[in-house]
């Protein structure tokens, strides 16, 4: 966090000259990449300061042009390299891949387990999958204490505590202090999973049932070949579909709030980036428990629609209307995205195939939920925002058309082609 010891450590290392800086020592507490940046945002201040006479005059060079992210010391002298990230990436890359396959594969069997214990998944699903929610909820709130520029907040007069209060949440960190402090990201993620872990070897010991006679083995074969039926294969589309637009309002709602509105954004405060997306989390533990009433009033394909065209309705507040209430109160529509759609497709899943292979069409919905619609998802909107960009401001007005399209295509398919009625249970096969 900024202190401002700190600051006033910075402020010396910037305004001393090299040769000041090597004699005092000014940067010894500061890492190096605080260092380069900060040398880097005075020469371009002096630079962009100066006319074309003193540049020439001063040999003042645009520092932009050698952009950089790895910092290394030569002498007085912090030089950066473009050809290395600060961080390696394939080690980053391995190890959420290892953590990938080992994690997706838990929710299919936490599913299972689950609706192995129900004597009525329709009605108990919602009420027990919605402490996930809540888990959800609860873990982005320290976020925004951890976020706030303390430092910042406490020069800003205030006459009472309440002041005080406003002054601090309304003040966050900004640009490379503010994506540091996001590493706890991690730390908590990890810390996290390491008590669940260990709190997983205290539950009942639930082994696998042997096949009975006459069922097939390979059960994951078995859950494939239903895609034949005309119905899953239906289903199975739009999940893909509707995965990926999922996937989309992750990495696109962040930035669309944290950019300033005369950049197309809405203008939060960084540390109330996550709080505010979290509506949604808090809005889904009320459609989880609402869940089984629904499904018994709307129906499997009614349900299924609502939940998709939720997405749609959310994708154009953000295109048409981008003002801060609209695009903040919208997000309560993800409760609505989430349990209508996907908790209805697990539901549906145990529902109506086979008893045999239902773990086994779990995951592979799964596959499609949190793997191949999620990762084309987060492909085809980077290639979206690239062609939507201009001097690498995004056109979210343009960008956000895109999934709101994708998620009325899947709402069409349901209505047209997806009708459970016609598919008695376990006759899928």
């Amino acid at each position: 966090i900024a202190t401002p010891d700190y600051q006033s450590r910075l402020k010396s290392f910037i305004d001393a000259t090299p040769e000041e800086r090597t004699e005092k020592k000014l940067g010894e507490k500061l890492g190096r990449a605080t260092k380069y940046w900060a040398l880097f945002n005075k020469t371009q201040a002096t630079f962009e300061a100066a006319d074309e006479e003193t540049r020439a005059e001063k040999k003042l060079k645009d520092p932009r042009v050698k952009t950089s992210f790895v910092i290394t010391q030569v002498g007085d002298e912090f030089r950066g390299s473009a050809l290395k990230a600060l961080a390696p990436f394939w080690p980053f890359f391995g190890l959420m891949l290892l953590h990938s396959i080992f994690y997706v594969p838990t929710v299919s069997i936490t599913n299972s387990i689950a609706f192995n214990a129900f004597t009525n998944p329709e009605k108990q699903f919602g009420p027990v999958r919605l402490w996930g929610t809540i888990g959800w909820i609860v873990a982005s709130w320290p976020f925004i204490f951890l976020l706030i520029d303390w430092a910042a907040a406490g020069q800003k007069p205030a006459s009472g505590l309440m002041e005080q209060i406003g002054n601090a949440l309304g003040t966050d960190l900004k640009g490379r202090a503010a994506m540091d402090m996001q590493r706890y990201i991690f730390l908590v993620a990890g810390i996290a999973s390491l008590l669940l872990s260990a709190y997983s070897l205290t539950l009942p010991h639930t082994p696998p049932k042997p096949a009975k006679a006459g069922e097939d083995s390979l059960a994951w074969l078995k859950a494939f070949k239903l895609l034949k039926n005309p119905l899953i294969l239906v289903l199975f589309v739009v999940t893909f579909i509707d995965a990926a637009v999922h996937q989309t309002f992750f990495i696109l709602t962040p930035g669309f709030l944290g950019t300033p509105v005369d950049q197309g954004g809405v203008g939060i405060n960084t540390n109330w980036i996550a709080p505010v997306m979290k509506i949604g989390q808090i809005a889904e533990i009320f459609t989880m428990l609402a869940l089984g009433w629904v499904l018994k009033t709307l129906g499997w394909r009614t349900t299924m629609i609502i939940g998709v065209l939720g997405h749609a309705a959310r994708f154009a507040v953000f295109a048409f209307y981008p003002q801060e209430v609209p695009s903040i109160a919208v997000n309560a529509i993800h409760g609505i995205c989430y349990a209508f759609f996907f908790a209805t497709v697990y539901i549906y899943v145990d529902k109506k195939f086979p008893k045999d292979i239902r773990s086994s069409a779990q995951g592979l919905f799964n596959v499609l939920i949190l793997g191949v619609g999620p990762f084309l998802g987060g492909f085809l909107i980077s290639e979206v925002i690239a062609a939507n960009s201009i001097d690498k401001q995004v056109l979210y007005s343009k960008v956000f058309l895109y999934p709101m399209g994708a998620a009325l295509f899947g709402a069409v398919l349901l209505a047209l082609f997806f009708h459970p009625k016609d598919m008695p249970t376990d006759a899928a096969d």
